[in-house]
């Protein structure tokens, strides 16, 4: 199954830090895509995730060049499917075949990736939530990145999304595991 995008969208967001330090930049990629099961039901979702592989390839690809010049060390994924369509759609296209690709073109990425999908139509806001790639229990990269879809998805498309961030929040002091104590060894510290 190929899966070409009918549009892309790419959001920025950049937040100066009050104290001089490294701006906050958050992006966010998102590919709208045809739904090829819109409308009725499909047992099997296994095409679909395996199709996801080269998408995540190429949305990680455009997500790292938005980071630019920063490198991401915290990411999330989601998506929206049309109301033609299952929200099990969606999921099968951000799972660990569409995740791998982005974790190997960040390096690391031995965490987790927060997600959150949703069935809904265009003009809908999701919040895609990030964590620090590599340890999970690095709270000053609780985040999110929120997105207004205003002309996606169409009843019968999908919009799948990668998030990242170049660092944790500005003025973060709620503790947890600070990015130089990671260990990398399981994902959690």
């Amino acid at each position: 199954m190929l899966l070409a995008a009918n549009r892309w969208l790419t959001f920025t967001q950049e937040q100066e830090d009050p104290e001089g330090g490294m701006p906050l930049r958050k992006v966010a990629i998102v590919a709208v895509l045809a739904n090829p099961y819109a409308g009725r039901y499909v047992d099997d979702l296994t095409p679909l995730i395996e199709a996801s592989a080269a998408l995540g390839e190429g949305m990680a690809a455009m997500a790292a060049d938005a980071m630019h010049p920063y490198q991401a060390w915290g990411y999330g994924k989601g998506g929206v499917v049309g109301l033609n369509g299952e929200q099990e759609h969606v999921n099968a296209l951000v799972t660990t075949a569409f995740a791998k690709p982005l974790r190997a073109r960040l390096g690391g990425g031995k965490a987790w990736i927060s997600s959150m999908t949703k069935r809904a139509a265009p003009g809908t806001s999701i919040d895609i939530p990030v964590a620090h790639k590599d340890a999970l229990y690095v709270r000053s990269f609780y985040d999110g990145v929120t997105l207004t879809l205003h002309d996606a998805p169409g009843a019968d498309e999908v919009a799948v999304i990668v998030a990242l961030t170049n660092r944790g929040r500005i003025r973060a002091r709620v503790g947890g595991l600070r990015p130089d104590e990671i260990k990398g060894a399981d994902g959690l510290v």
